[in-house]
């Protein structure tokens, strides 16, 4: 009986390390895939940085009003973007998840001017790879300035806050 459970202890061991490292390489491409998009928004290289997303795609900037479907984003990027002018993000810790044909990330990023930004965001398996569906930039707020903050946001807009 013991040498049954042993058997069953080393299987259900190599299970695990096999579908551990099943994950691993999709893990890493699209670790891949995101550098890539960073690179790419540096350089401001329209096509390979729009080559990254899913033809469906929705990037959230920081402000509120942020919210562009891919062809308003492409829009926007290509006037800057023909100017040569890109925005350079680097990339500080990362975390990715994969289930299936999905995955999200969270990542800490350096920016020049802002300090320490957060994207998150969301990729799905295509044939022709991993594409990003979601991405979503955030300026992070300690919680003990979040109440000052909320309220310059709220003045900014015209808006009533609770101080």
């Amino acid at each position: 009986m013991r040498r049954l459970h042993q058997t069953w202890v080393v299987i259900a061991t190599l299970l695990t390390a096999l579908s551990a490292s099943a994950a691993e390489p999709d893990e890493a491409e699209i670790g891949r895939v995101l550098d890539a998009l960073h690179q790419r928004a540096s350089a401001a290289d329209f096509e390979g940085y729009f080559d990254l997303y899913h033809e469906r795609a929705v990037f959230l900037g920081t402000d509120r009003d942020e919210y562009w479907p891919l062809p308003e984003f492409k829009r926007y990027t290509r006037a800057r973007f023909d100017a040569g002018t890109g925005w350079t993000y680097h990339p500080v810790e990362r975390f990715v998840h994969v289930a299936g044909d999905a995955a999200w990330f969270e990542e800490r990023l350096d920016h020049d001017r802002y300090g320490e930004t957060r994207g998150t965001g969301v990729l799905l398996r295509t044939a022709e790879g991993w594409k990003v569906a979601q991405y979503n930039l955030t300026l992070p707020i300690p919680n003990d300035l979040f109440r000052q903050f909320a309220a310059e946001i709220a003045e900014h807009y015209g808006e009533n806050a609770e101080p």
